[in-house]
């Protein structure tokens, strides 16, 4: 049974239609890309998942049941990362973690956090300094752990190596490696052709609102071509 559906999916916000006809689909343990520039509708697609946006045309069906007809069927199965995931500044990176895993009834032992955090790499002599001391990319790794202690079977990730040094976004690509072939199902967004070819099974690339274009990795390949992926990126940026 396919993880995640849409079917010729159409959604209008603010009267103004941001996705058109777009179809994909996500088996358990594949990782798909939605990549595209700034108001493409790749955000659109996810909050459309989430059941936060109604479609005018069109469906969306996680683990085979349809969004509009069981939203909390939905959500209980998918962990939601945001771009810019909020967090509370006075509060240490163990604290954030409680407290927001409290909400979802989720695991909150000290170890099982500790292991989290080690696999996104923050220092464990950062973990309990309050959260308004970090940097950008140490508050997107907590997010990270955050969704991945969530043992949602789907991650949706909107740009989750925003704020991520090179390093920090290589051990970001072999974590959700490491997560696919445990059996999540991801679908993350992001507008860099580079991380996206390194980590996905599958990119679909979004321009205005429409699916323009899908690449996939070959079978003896250890990544997607990005010379391939990049000339049709730019070739829809530059229309």
């Amino acid at each position: 049974m396919p993880m995640l559906i849409a079917k010729e999916l159409s959604v209008e916000r603010s009267s103004q239609q941001v996705l058109k006809d777009v179809s994909l689909q996500l088996e358990q343990g594949e990782i798909h890309a939605l990549l595209g520039g700034n108001g493409a509708g790749k955000s659109t697609t996810l909050l459309t998942f989430l059941g936060f946006l109604t479609p005018v045309s069109g469906s969306v069906h996680v683990q085979g049941r349809d969004v509009s007809e069981d939203v909390g069927a939905a959500r209980r199965a998918i962990a939601y990362l945001p771009e810019g995931a909020t967090l509370y500044a006075h509060l240490n990176a163990y604290e954030n973690l409680r407290y927001f895993l409290s909400l979802a009834g989720t695991d909150t032992d000290r170890q099982v956090l500790d292991v989290a955090l080690d696999r996104v790499a923050l220092q464990a002599e950062a973990r309990e300094m309050r959260m308004q001391t970090y940097s950008k990319g140490m508050r997107q790794k907590v997010a990270i752990a955050m969704a991945i202690l969530r043992e949602a079977p789907i991650l949706l990730l909107d740009e989750p190596t925003s704020g991520l040094d090179p390093a920090a976004i290589d051990d970001f690509n072999r974590l959700v490696r490491d997560l696919a072939e445990g059996g999540r199902t991801i679908l993350l967004v992001t507008h860099d052709v580079y991380g996206a070819c390194h980590v996905a099974d599958r990119i679909h690339l979004l321009h205005r609102g429409e699916l323009v274009g899908t690449f996939d990795r070959p079978s003896d390949m250890d990544r997607i071509d990005t010379e391939a992926v990049h000339a049709a990126f730019a070739t829809h940026a530059a229309a």
